[in-house]
């Protein structure tokens, strides 16, 4: 599907400001809608929004299909009575960083008093509205709420050290377990309602805005899930419901191991038989909040790499062929033509290639690789085609000063002089390059807007702890910055219609050019 030229900017929920110690969906997002759409930005990426475990990951959820209840706007609840005032007093995070522990226990106990205020004093109108919602998606919302009680009841443990019954799914076992666990149940229901009602508000407020969501949408999906519990059938699992075989991809320049990433790999052939019925719900699913999907390692569509389970590493692995067009021509037919990026980065195949082209889909490309090889290198804007999307970095590469300051000498020769500049701002440097070439849209994080070193980084890959943790301050958006971007958007023709910006940050403009 063609994009229209365009620009935006990756900051994830979690990363936006807010007094509770995690970003939410409330007002704080809001703003910063209003943020891009006075800087002439039409889109803002986002990670998956799915309910994080061990990790914090956005890329490790316990379902594919339900939200992140840690992002449901605690002043909505209040707002709507749910919570009171002395509920939200006397704590203190800190603004600039994530610090999860303490977040997840406060949120969680406020969002459980907020559930017992519902259940004992909703209206009849409230409720109505809540037992809609849990019928309209009771396709994945009951097994993932009976998932996350039983869960909880066994006190975080991942579904394969459940009792035999309850982890193979014994209709007698989970019917009492739906009656014994009713309420915790009826609680991840109604979480998962609230954060339907504010996502939404949150996506209309872009749409009012003209600024369209793109989100993020993993191959795979996480081991410990309500997906794999509830669709074992689709998964290479042994009787007991292990994988015998795990996700990743093979021994590369970046690693003399390669990943081992441990996702379960789908029975593609078993999946086919009913038309990918799986796929297309979860991507029908994901629409709902979203305007545009970045499929991550869209190559495993065609070929992916096989790891047996008991290897501990990738090294000893093999590729396998994947789905193919088979599944778009399914996709295609149940849903018609998607906003879909496909995330072809890495060592990319000719397969791989006519499966994105074929299916007229924008892959990716990111100017931090750029510059390790010579004139012919792809990531060079001077050889991109206009279906595709340009980012300086995404959220597992350094911030691109970070990255600069560790680059090899020869890298930052050839960037230096590809754009005919010295070093002093390389962020916007890159910034420039990428709005002005001709790929259809272009996308920054917005630390690289901010000038941040590796201080900002969101994720290092293979590293375990201190990820996912940045977060913006108001106080840290400058007041030339939606100036500056609107300039560049328009300058490069990725907003309609020009002008000046009649808001708050024109203001301070010129009051700082008067008081100059």
């Amino acid at each position: 599907m063609p994009f229209p030229r365009q620009s935006g900017v990756i900051l994830h929920p979690t990363s936006l400001p807010g007094p509770y110690g995690i970003g939410e969906l409330g007002s704080h997002a809001e703003r910063w809608i209003d943020f891009l759409a006075n800087a002439g930005q039409r889109a803002w990426q986002v990670m998956p929004l799915g309910p994080t475990g061990y990790g914090d990951s956005p890329y490790q959820c316990f379902s594919t299909f339900a939200g992140n209840p840690y992002l449901i706007s605690l002043e909505r609840l209040q707002r709507a009575g749910w919570l009171y005032l002395e509920d939200l007093e006397g704590v203190t995070f800190d603004d600039a960083r994530v610090d999860y522990g303490p977040v997840i226990a406060f949120r969680l106990d406020r969002l459980t008093r907020a559930a017992h205020r519902f259940a004992s004093a909703a209206s009849d109108e409230a409720r109505a509205d809540f037992d809609a919602f849990r019928e309209a998606h009771a396709d994945w919302l009951d097994d993932y709420a009976l998932f996350m009680a039983i869960k909880e009841e066994h006190g975080g443990r991942a579904w394969d050290g459940w009792p035999a019954p309850l982890r193979d799914r014994d209709p007698d076992a989970l019917a009492e377990a739906r009656e014994r666990l009713a309420d915790g149940i009826e609680r991840q229901q109604l979480w998962q309602f609230w954060f339907d009602q504010h996502w939404a508000q949150v996506r209309a407020h872009a749409a009012a805005s003209e600024v369209s969501i793109i989100g993020d949408l993993p191959i795979f999906v996480a081991y410990d899930s309500a997906d794999t519990w509830a669709n074992r059938e689709g998964y290479f699992f042994d009787e007991k419901g292990v994988p015998t075989v795990v996700a990743g991809v093979p021994p590369d320049y970046f690693s003399a191991t390669g990943q081992r990433w441990g996702n379960p790999l789908y029975r593609w052939k078993r999946m086919a038989e009913d038309g990918f019925a799986w796929w297309v719900a979860r991507i029908r699913h994901t629409l709902r909040f979203v305007d545009v999907m970045r499929i991550d390692h869209f190559r495993g569509f065609a070929a992916y790499w096989e790891i047996p389970a008991n290897e501990p590493t990738a090294e000893r692995g093999r590729w396998v062929k994947g789905p193919g067009q088979a599944f778009f021509d399914a996709v295609h037919e149940a849903l018609g033509e998607l906003p879909i990026i496909a995330e072809d980065l890495g060592v990319i195949t000719p397969d791989v290639e006519a499966l994105r082209d074929d299916n007229a889909l924008p892959g990716m490309k990111v100017l931090q690789f750029a510059f390790a090889a010579d004139a012919d290198d792809p990531y060079l804007p001077h050889n991109y085609e206009h279906n595709c999307v340009v980012y300086t970095g995404t959220h597992d590469n350094d911030t691109t000063n970070g990255w600069y300051a560790q680059a090899p000498e020869e890298e930052r020769d050839l960037l230096r002089r590809y754009l005919a500049r010295d070093d002093t701002n390389v962020a916007w440097e890159l910034w420039r390059l990428a709005s002005a070439s001709v790929a259809d849209t272009a996308v920054a994080p917005l630390q690289d807007l901010l000038g941040l070193g590796s201080e900002g980084r969101m994720n290092t890959p293979g590293v375990a702890a201190g990820n996912w943790t940045w977060r913006l301050t108001w106080d840290a958006l400058p007041y030339w910055l939606a100036p500056q971007l609107r300039e560049l958007a328009e300058l490069y023709g990725r907003v309609p219609g020009k002008g000046k910006v009649d808001t708050p940050y024109r203001q301070s403009v010129a009051e700082a050019d008067d008081q100059d």
